[in-house]
Protein backbone atom coordinates (compact mmCIF):
# COMPACT_ATOMS: atom_id res chain seq x y z
CA UNK A 1 0.00 0.00 0.00
CA UNK A 2 1.49 3.51 -0.85
CA UNK A 3 -0.87 6.42 0.06
CA UNK A 4 0.22 10.49 -0.17
CA UNK A 5 -1.91 12.85 0.94
CA UNK A 6 -0.26 16.35 0.97
CA UNK A 7 -1.43 19.90 0.58
CA UNK A 8 0.32 23.69 0.10
CA UNK A 9 0.40 26.00 3.66
CA UNK A 10 0.98 29.25 3.47
CA UNK A 11 3.22 29.78 6.84
CA UNK A 12 7.11 29.46 7.55
CA UNK A 13 8.75 26.41 6.59
CA UNK A 14 10.43 25.76 9.94
CA UNK A 15 7.14 26.14 11.75
CA UNK A 16 5.29 23.71 9.99
CA UNK A 17 8.00 21.44 10.09
CA UNK A 18 8.31 22.36 14.07
CA UNK A 19 4.55 21.92 14.47
CA UNK A 20 4.50 18.64 12.51
CA UNK A 21 7.15 17.43 14.50
CA UNK A 22 5.86 18.35 18.04
CA UNK A 23 3.52 15.96 18.76
CA UNK A 24 2.65 16.83 22.22
CA UNK A 25 0.68 19.30 20.99
CA UNK A 26 -1.22 17.89 17.89
CA UNK A 27 -4.61 17.24 20.47
CA UNK A 28 -4.75 20.77 20.98
CA UNK A 29 -5.41 21.77 17.10
CA UNK A 30 -6.15 18.71 15.56
CA UNK A 31 -9.75 17.36 16.74
CA UNK A 32 -9.63 14.22 15.73
CA UNK A 33 -6.93 13.14 17.65
CA UNK A 34 -7.83 12.07 20.84
CA UNK A 35 -4.13 11.51 22.54
CA UNK A 36 -0.60 11.07 22.30
CA UNK A 37 1.08 9.33 25.26
CA UNK A 38 4.81 9.05 25.04
CA UNK A 39 6.58 5.80 25.57
CA UNK A 40 10.35 7.58 25.24
CA UNK A 41 10.81 10.96 24.83
CA UNK A 42 14.19 12.41 23.09
CA UNK A 43 14.66 15.27 21.38
CA UNK A 44 15.35 13.59 17.66
CA UNK A 45 13.05 9.90 18.36
CA UNK A 46 10.09 9.36 20.62
CA UNK A 47 7.78 6.22 20.99
CA UNK A 48 4.43 7.32 21.04
CA UNK A 49 0.64 5.72 21.67
CA UNK A 50 -0.64 8.17 19.23
CA UNK A 51 -4.82 7.95 19.06
CA UNK A 52 -7.29 9.18 16.79
CA UNK A 53 -10.66 9.27 15.64
CA UNK A 54 -12.00 8.22 12.18
CA UNK A 55 -15.51 10.02 12.33
CA UNK A 56 -17.04 7.72 15.62
CA UNK A 57 -14.32 4.74 14.94
CA UNK A 58 -11.54 5.24 17.99
CA UNK A 59 -8.16 3.94 16.53
CA UNK A 60 -4.69 4.00 18.24
CA UNK A 61 -1.27 2.98 17.18
CA UNK A 62 2.27 2.34 18.36
CA UNK A 63 4.88 4.84 16.57
CA UNK A 64 8.53 5.76 16.55
CA UNK A 65 9.18 9.35 15.93
CA UNK A 66 12.36 9.93 14.38
CA UNK A 67 13.11 14.01 14.41
CA UNK A 68 15.39 14.73 11.01
CA UNK A 69 16.53 18.39 11.12
CA UNK A 70 18.93 17.94 8.49
CA UNK A 71 16.49 17.17 6.35
CA UNK A 72 13.92 18.74 7.39
CA UNK A 73 11.42 15.50 7.54
CA UNK A 74 9.85 13.62 10.23
CA UNK A 75 9.22 9.70 9.87
CA UNK A 76 7.51 7.46 11.71
CA UNK A 77 7.26 3.45 12.02
CA UNK A 78 4.49 1.76 13.03
CA UNK A 79 5.64 -0.36 16.05
CA UNK A 80 1.97 -2.24 16.66
CA UNK A 81 -1.70 -2.72 15.23
CA UNK A 82 -2.54 -3.50 12.03
CA UNK A 83 -0.46 -1.26 10.43
CA UNK A 84 2.52 -2.83 11.95
CA UNK A 85 5.95 -1.99 10.26
CA UNK A 86 4.39 0.75 8.35
CA UNK A 87 6.88 3.57 6.87
CA UNK A 88 5.65 7.33 7.25
CA UNK A 89 7.45 10.19 6.00
CA UNK A 90 6.04 14.28 6.73
CA UNK A 91 8.23 16.64 3.80
CA UNK A 92 7.99 19.80 3.38
CA UNK A 93 8.87 21.55 -0.17
CA UNK A 94 9.05 25.52 -0.75
CA UNK A 95 6.54 26.04 -4.01
CA UNK A 96 5.05 29.55 -5.56
CA UNK A 97 2.36 28.56 -3.98
CA UNK A 98 3.89 28.31 -0.35
CA UNK A 99 4.59 24.60 1.38
CA UNK A 100 3.48 21.80 0.18
CA UNK A 101 3.70 19.47 3.23
CA UNK A 102 3.03 15.66 2.01
CA UNK A 103 2.78 12.53 4.20
CA UNK A 104 3.33 9.36 2.74
CA UNK A 105 2.74 5.92 3.99
CA UNK A 106 4.20 2.74 2.99
CA UNK A 107 2.74 -0.48 4.05
CA UNK A 108 3.43 -4.10 2.94
CA UNK A 109 0.97 -6.31 4.42
CA UNK A 110 1.88 -9.05 6.93
CA UNK A 111 -0.78 -11.41 5.42
CA UNK A 112 -0.11 -10.30 1.05
CA UNK A 113 -3.23 -12.36 -0.11
CA UNK A 114 -5.57 -10.06 2.50
CA UNK A 115 -3.97 -6.70 0.14
CA UNK A 116 -6.42 -6.44 -1.87
CA UNK A 117 -9.25 -6.26 0.77
CA UNK A 118 -6.96 -4.65 3.14
CA UNK A 119 -5.71 -1.72 1.07
CA UNK A 120 -9.01 -0.24 0.30
CA UNK A 121 -10.07 -0.10 4.37
CA UNK A 122 -7.03 0.74 6.01
CA UNK A 123 -4.97 2.73 3.08
CA UNK A 124 -8.39 4.79 2.12
CA UNK A 125 -10.68 4.85 4.93
CA UNK A 126 -8.56 5.04 7.65
CA UNK A 127 -5.02 6.80 6.99
CA UNK A 128 -6.24 8.74 3.81
CA UNK A 129 -8.95 9.74 5.82
CA UNK A 130 -7.06 11.03 9.03
CA UNK A 131 -4.10 12.47 7.10
CA UNK A 132 -6.50 14.90 5.32
CA UNK A 133 -7.89 15.68 8.38
CA UNK A 134 -4.03 16.24 10.09
CA UNK A 135 -3.29 18.09 7.04
CA UNK A 136 -6.32 20.65 7.03
CA UNK A 137 -6.87 21.45 10.45
CA UNK A 138 -2.55 21.77 10.99
CA UNK A 139 -2.90 24.25 7.71
CA UNK A 140 -4.84 26.42 9.66
CA UNK A 141 -3.72 26.08 12.62
CA UNK A 142 -0.23 27.17 11.30
CA UNK A 143 -2.02 29.80 8.92
CA UNK A 144 -3.67 31.27 11.53
CA UNK A 145 -0.55 31.80 14.04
Amino acid sequence: MHQVNSIVMCAPKQRIFETAADLEKWPTFLPHYRFIHYYERGLERNVVRMAARRDFIPISWVSEEIIDRSKLEVRFRHLQAWTKGMEVIWTFAETNEGIRVSIFHDLHFRVPTLAPLAEPIIGDFFIGHIANQTLKHMKTHVERE
